[in-house]
């Protein structure tokens, strides 16, 4: 079937976005995670990443905290601003819902909005160790970039919001709904990233005798 010309001009608006953006004179550490994405304990590795989703009101940016060993969206936020409070909120509630003890490695790539003062305080305010992407490439964070790849690929509406207010709820309905509780996935057994802290809960309190932390809701 040939594209019609709507189709055609919706495409050209659709021009590609640069979301990492390094600052001259702000402190890049290592890569510490130095692609070891298989981690054994919850809430010890954290990775982040921001994109991009195309809406007829402009661009929704998508700033996302992954636990490398469940693969569960930990903390994620929209703006329709590319800055540093984008990736802040989403670390925010990440910290807010999971609480985790001081000794978390972050690894994100060398973006400013990553490398501001602000950023880098939160973290060292709650002991949390700092890794980051080598310059340009994208295999040092490829958990999060394939993340990404695969919530594209399922949004039912990508490419084709009306308002980015659209576009965020179906963002809260594919992450808090159905990939954080209900997606499968083989590196986890065939279970959900829930599922599978569940399960590690369970034999972590049946280890050490302690009670089983109630899996967090989600939020708006």
């Amino acid at each position: 079937m040939t594209p019609d010309k709507e189709q055609l001009q919706a495409r050209r608006d659709r021009r590609f976005k640069v979301t990492t953006r390094s600052v001259s004179g702000r402190r890049v550490v290592s890569n510490r995670l130095n692609q070891k994405f298989s981690v054994p304990e919850l809430d010890t590795v954290w990775a982040g990443d921001i994109t991009y989703l195309w809406t007829r009101e402009g661009w929704l940016y998508l700033a996302v905290l992954l636990d490398l060993c469940s693969r569960r969206v930990v903390g994620w936020s929209c703006s329709d601003r590319l800055s540093s409070p984008l990736v802040e909120s989403a670390l925010e509630k990440a910290l807010r819902h999971r609480r985790p003890s001081p000794g978390l490695l972050h690894h994100s790539d060398q973006g400013g909005q990553y490398t501001s003062l602000g950023y880098q305080e939160a973290l060292a305010a709650r002991g949390v160790a700092v890794s980051m992407s080598r310059r340009g490439n994208c295999y040092d964070n490829a958990m999060v970039e394939s993340f990404f790849s695969t919530l594209k690929a399922e949004l039912e509406g990508y490419g084709h919001y009306e308002t980015r207010r659209q576009a965020q709820a179906e963002l809260f309905e594919y992450i808090e709904v159905f990939y954080n509780r209900q997606r499968q996935h083989s590196s986890l057994g065939y279970r959900s990233p829930a599922e599978f802290e569940r399960a590690q809960q369970e034999r972590n309190s049946g280890s050490n005798g302690l009670r089983v932390v109630p899996t967090p809701a989600g939020y708006p």
